[in-house]
């Protein structure tokens, strides 16, 4: 089997569908975060690595392009297109062999995940309704995160968040994350260990983004004064940019983005390294229905996988699929268990999204 060429989608501004495609038939997805346009002027920059190769030698591939891409820029766009096409050949080598992307990674430690319902604070005047949406959708995780949190007054941020445990009850799993990425980010360490103590009346799980995300020894110190979990890693790129943040502590919770971070291949070895240092692994997952898939299939196969981002309302998600993602009576996500990723795009559905986006 050899692969005969690379399609790419374009959903939005910020996101695409590559489709890998092969001699035999046999085609992969996988989601990349970008702007289509980049996405598109990498497709010729690294056709030659990819085209004509077997893709059941997939780590081999991948392997080769990211050690090729040194004077091209390695990290950043380069690792992001790598991310799609990486979990495209996934799903090409479950579909030969007939067998789902958790079984060829060896384990399937579990069979269902909790969801957690990823949605923005804002717009604020309609935050318990969407709250009150997803509960009665059959989510019992929550997480809120960015504008307006962080960006006013400590009053301000203890409101919603009494707004938000209230709406959803306490049974419920709540996560925070402040959207520390943002540009030119204002608040500091000592801000953080406040917040993170009225947080922790509230029962909520983890502090996401709380620092800018270069602030590495910023984050170790909140670790270790913080009485609640500290995540972030959405913005890394590899897993050599996690080796330095997971070695010194810095973090309860490591959040790589399989469609940015290199995929499946990297992702899998972040996780692992994260576990050996007594760290939990949740995959940030604001993107596709393929980026979601290939999320479940790596947190079925590692011993410690518990929550998995499922951002709602999306369209991307909630209607790319022809069987789409149901949560069950116990508010947990099956794991698909076809071959790949286990999943079947909705070309029609595919079709209207990408004329969408082009204004046909």
């Amino acid at each position: 089997m050899k692969v005969t060429k690379i399609v790419v989608s374009p959903l939005d501004p910020y996101m695409s569908l590559i489709s890998v495609e092969t001699d035999e038939g046999i085609s992969g997805w996988g989601s990349c975060f970008m702007a289509p346009s980049l996405a598109e002027a990498c497709v010729p920059l690294f056709s030659e690595m990819i085209v004509g190769k077997d893709p059941v030698q997939n780590e081999k591939i991948i392997e080769d392009i990211h050690e090729s891409s040194m004077w091209i820029g390695r990290g950043g766009v380069v690792t992001i297109f790598i991310s799609a096409i990486d979990i495209a050949l996934w799903d090409i080598r479950g579909k030969k062999f007939d067998t789902s992307v958790s079984r060829l990674l060896g384990a399937r430690y579990r069979e269902s995940i909790k969801p957690y319902a990823s949605m923005l604070f804002g717009p604020v005047d309609d935050l318990e309704k969407r709250l009150t949406d997803a509960y009665e959708a059959g989510y019992r995780a929550f997480k809120l995160g960015w504008q307006p949190f962080g960006r006013i007054d400590a009053a301000s941020d203890e409101s919603l968040i009494r707004r938000a445990r209230k709406t959803i009850g306490d049974g419920c799993d709540l996560m925070v994350d402040a959207g520390g990425s943002e540009a030119y980010w204002h608040n500091d360490l000592k801000w953080a260990v406040r917040t993170s103590r009225m947080l922790e009346q509230y029962n909520v799980l983890w502090f996401e983004e709380a620092l800018s995300d270069q602030n590495m020894i910023g984050h170790a110190a909140l670790r270790a004064a913080s009485p609640i979990w500290i995540a972030s890693g959405e913005t890394f790129r590899k897993r050599q940019a996690f080796q330095s943040w997971i070695e010194t502590g810095a973090l309860d919770v490591v959040q790589p983005d399989l469609s940015a971070v290199g995929g499946i291949s990297e992702g899998r070895r972040i996780a692992w390294s994260a576990q050996d240092h007594g760290m939990l692994t949740v995959f940030h997952g604001w993107n596709t229905a393929v980026g979601l898939s290939a999320d479940l299939q790596l947190n079925a196969s590692l011993p410690h996988g518990r929550f998995v981002e499922f951002k709602t309302p999306s369209p991307y998600i909630e209607e790319l699929l022809v069987a789409p993602f149901k949560i069950d009576g116990d508010g947990l996500l099956p794991i698909p268990d076809g071959p790949g990723l286990g999943i079947e795009i909705d070309k029609d559905r595919l079709e209207y999204f990408v004329r969408e986006f082009e204004g046909g």
